[in-house]
């Protein structure tokens, strides 16, 4: 007689012990019916559906994650409250106590995605054709742990995103002495060479490495699963920060 095969464990014990804290409380059931999908589990679906780039409404409830438009809405009413921001400045501070985040450098890039259509944080893209699209921006250390992530329209110049991405950096304690949100240096591309703002980052105590016009350079971040709506998408990139980083801290146990 055969085992039955247990459901896979994508949250650890460790992880769910550093969101739950975060959760907003449920909101109260105005009508009886199904048990609530504990949020753990919920996690887990969102957590499959981000690795294997299924689409909600095909997650396998034989998994007993619950149901894709579940763990959807619950994904979204997270992102609002901001628990994926909160997490990301838990785990940066575990890497700073532990001396593992490297203010030495820190690099900006951004990355094209396409969008099935147009919203808020969408727009016509000028290297697809006009096509609807979106901007990952991301900021990391000098060992690419990311510090500071946002979502735009795929029509946004690079640079103007260089400025909103330092400041959302958050202030990272976790030793003594005051938080820490500024790099030394900040390296970029030539998407972000303009002499305005070398000079602005110099005002803020930040060296500026950025290439010139006309230098050969590699850059791209990769590609990043699309979502329909925006809050989703940006949810999504959020949680994708989280888990990033987690791994670094991982490594300190």
């Amino acid at each position: 007689m055969g085992t039955r095969q247990s459901r896979p464990r994508i949250v650890s014990d460790e992880l769910s012990s550093l969101i739950e804290p975060l959760l907003p409380e449920p909101a109260p059931k105005l009508v009886e019916g199904r048990p609530r999908v504990p949020d753990r589990q919920a996690l887990c679906g969102i957590l499959f559906v981000l690795h294997t780039g299924i689409q909600w409404e095909y997650l396998p409830q034989e998994l007993g994650f619950g149901s894709g438009t579940t763990c959807w809405r619950r994904l979204a009413a997270w992102n609002e409250a901001g628990v994926w921001d909160q997490l990301h400045l838990v785990l940066l501070r575990k890497l700073r106590a532990a001396k593992q985040l490297d203010w030495s450098r820190a690099v900006i890039d951004s990355s094209h995605v396409r969008a099935a259509r147009r919203g808020p944080k969408s727009g016509p893209s000028p290297v697809d054709r006009a096509r609807p699209g979106s901007k990952h921006h991301v900021v990391t250390d000098a060992q690419g742990i990311p510090l500071a992530v946002s979502l735009t329209g795929g029509n946004r110049n690079d640079i103007t995103q260089l400025l909103p991405l330092l400041d959302k950096i958050p202030a990272v304690a976790g030793v003594v002495g005051r938080p820490r949100r500024r790099p030394d240096a900040l390296l970029a591309d030539r998407a972000y060479d303009h002499d305005k703002y070398r000079r602005l980052l110099w005002d803020r105590g930040i060296r500026p490495v950025i290439a010139e016009r006309g230098v050969e350079h590699g850059s791209g971040l990769g590609i990043f699963r699309w979502e329909r709506r925006d809050d989703i998408h940006e949810a999504f990139l959020g949680l994708a920060t989280c888990l990033i980083t987690h791994r670094h801290v991982q490594r300190l146990c």
